[in-house]
């Protein structure tokens, strides 16, 4: 990946995504769920401050994104 990848919060990378269609389907301790119509994959999004570049390279790519157009969304 050419690009680095921010450090972000979880809720602000639970804005991004809806941003992209995906929404908040439940929450359940520190972890929100994100649900989308028509994927069969759900994000897993740790409601943390910061939350680890490799934990949101993982969450790009089960959401189809690529990591430019993740940071295009931003």
């Amino acid at each position: 990946m050419s690009s680095s990848l921010p450090v972000l919060s979880g809720q602000e990378l639970v804005r991004i995504f809806e941003r992209h269609g995906w929404t908040k389907a439940r929450q359940k301790g520190s972890h929100i769920i994100l649900t989308k119509p028509g994927s069969i994959a759900s994000l897993s999004i740790p409601d943390h401050r910061e939350v680890a570049r490799g934990t949101l390279r993982s969450l790009i790519r089960y959401s189809g994104l690529t990591p430019e157009e993740f940071q295009s969304l931003r």
